[in-house]
């Protein structure tokens, strides 16, 4: 960081640990849906927690597919029988390797980064959820915002 001579270096204050927190999401890319659910920890229970969640936001009558990076709990061995139960419902989609921009919902977490974290300090790991939970509440209902974002319209 460079800081013009005559002025006083900024203090920069920052939380140091190593705490950290899941969020699973999913975007309905039709209606700019937004569906979230914190846990803490990414693993294969926790994904079909949330696939379960997903499951029960489709419309009625619908398939659901998702669209996965490659990240190991997607492939958790402990997903095969929910898998197989909902294969007439459920569809994984999984992106080649390397190609985040492929998947709608990277757009999603880069704009929440920007609107929510950037430029702020969280004394405590609870404030950085409260504020990205806030913001997941403003797009939990059917919004223009995300449609636009993830390129539908």
């Amino acid at each position: 960081m460079w800081v013009p001579p005559e002025e006083t270096d900024p203090v920069l204050l920052h939380a140091p640990t190593r705490k950290s927190v899941a969020l699973f999401g999913a975007v309905n890319l039709h209606f700019g849906q937004l569906v979230t659910q914190f846990h803490s920890i990414f693993d294969g229970i926790s994904f079909e927690i949330f696939l379960q969640t997903l499951l029960r936001h489709r419309g009625h009558g619908k398939r659901l597919i998702v669209t996965l990076d490659n990240a190991s709990y997607h492939h958790a061995q402990s997903l095969a029988p929910f898998l197989k139960k909902h294969r007439k419902v459920l569809t994984l989609l999984f992106l080649p390797p390397y190609s985040p921009d492929l998947n709608p919902i990277e757009r999603v977490w880069k704009l929440t980064r920007r609107l929510c974290t950037h430029n702020q300090y969280f004394p405590q790991l609870d404030d950085l959820v409260a504020a990205v939970s806030n913001q997941m509440k403003l797009w939990y209902r059917p919004n223009g915002t995300l449609v636009k974002l993830c390129g539908i319209i």
